[in-house]
């Protein structure tokens, strides 16, 4: 294959979209997604989840009576959901990621088999929207964590009280330059 960007290739078959920008996708990913789905076969899948459930990555939830019986990942496998899931096993080895994050919270709750499991269906999501919607992968800078989110709230608490009551820094005692 001498003289062929693979990069640029995937990029022409997919119509302008780059899936080499998702952190742990790798030639072998892309080339598995173009033989076992192709660009038009996306577009038979109405949302991202029908996607995720036809690879068997979402979760079958069986309830009755409002109690949980299962929750657990269908059984069976393709080819696509087995390269999925190895790109999920390289980005749990990367550091400083938002999918490597999602690899960890997951890891903690839940173990191995299920946060690569969480993060191939995660990445089958990121595709599909990539190439369906044409929206371009994005993650988040930094994933606040619960008690980082707590702050945020109650500062912004405080913010709202301070403007409600009309408090000047003046009023606290603060002194401004």
């Amino acid at each position: 294959m001498r003289g062929i960007d693979l990069n640029e290739a995937a990029f022409q078959y997919f119509g302008g979209v780059d899936l080499m920008q998702i952190e742990g996708i790798s030639n072998g990913t892309v080339f598995t997604i173009m033989s076992e789905v192709g660009p038009e076969g996306f577009k038979k899948f109405q949302t991202a989840k029908q996607f995720a459930g036809w690879l068997r990555l979402a979760p079958n939830n069986k309830i009755s009576g409002g109690k949980v019986l299962s929750n657990s990942i269908q059984k069976g496998s393709n080819r696509l959901k087995i390269g999925l899931k190895n790109a999920a096993n390289a980005i749990g080895n990367l550091k400083d990621s938002y999918l490597c994050d999602l690899i960890k919270r997951v890891l903690y709750r839940r173990g191995r088999k299920a946060a690569i499991s969480a993060t191939a269906r995660k990445l089958a999501v990121y595709i599909w929207n990539m190439i369906v919607k044409d929206v371009p992968y994005n993650p988040p800078v930094q994933y606040l964590f619960l008690d980082q989110k707590r702050k945020l709230k109650q500062v912004a608490c405080i913010r709202k009280s301070i403007t409600k009551f009309e408090i000047k820094p003046d009023d606290l005692g603060f002194v401004t330059a």
